[in-house]
């Protein structure tokens, strides 16, 4: 009897001990994995910036954004990097849509208003299709490169300027409206983010 108790006691104490083992490599570790995650985020949403063109932290004050709602996109988030003190663009990371889930995007915007770069963030598109979106090799996105708001945001079949990727009418379709809505959002934005640098 008491070989069995001691028995159970031994097992209680292994399993508490592991468990306490576990918890505590979980607080120990969770700062960095924190940091990590934190940084690659940055990465991600600041890799649209060309290199030399901001020398501010752009992620550590976000942005206003008000009515971030848009007609086929939602802003998440709002960001000015900024050189020597003047604003050099606007980061918007935005959230469209796709054919198999949402597509977020980070957008980076000239203070001209012509758009420099978009990345994918996180996508949910089918593998082989809509996927290719984020493929670095087929750089479909560099098509918007220096694109403005006045051109026309729609597919090449739609009578717009772009070409579609292949397969991917509706994974297409979603993102070049996302583009165009960030314009448009940075267009009525505009005067706040860029003239209200000058006051922070």
């Amino acid at each position: 009897m008491k070989r069995g108790v001691r028995d159970v006691s031994l097992l209680l104490l292994t399993g508490v001990l592991a468990v306490s083992a576990t918890l505590a490599w979980r607080q120990w570790t969770s700062p960095a994995i924190a940091g990590a995650e934190k940084q690659l985020q940055s990465r991600q949403r600041l890799a649209v910036l060309p290199e030399g063109s901001y020398d501010n932290q752009p992620l550590e004050s976000p942005l206003p954004r008000p009515a971030a709602q848009r007609p086929n996109s939602r802003i998440l988030a709002a960001y000015r990097a900024t050189m020597a003190g003047k604003p050099s663009a606007i980061v918007l990371v935005t959230q469209a849509q796709g054919y198999a889930g949402p597509i977020v995007l980070s957008v980076a915007i000239a203070t001209d208003g012509r758009l420099i770069g978009s990345q994918v963030v996180e996508q949910q598109e089918s593998p082989g299709l809509g996927a290719h979106l984020a493929d670095p090799q087929l750089q479909w996105l560099k098509q918007f490169d220096n694109r403005h708001r006045g051109d026309h945001w729609a597919l090449k079949r739609d009578q717009g300027d772009f070409d579609q990727l292949a397969g991917a009418t509706v994974t297409s379709r979603a993102v070049i409206a996302a583009l165009q809505d960030a314009l448009n959002y940075f267009d009525e934005q505009r005067s706040l983010w860029l003239e209200g640098a000058a006051h922070d």
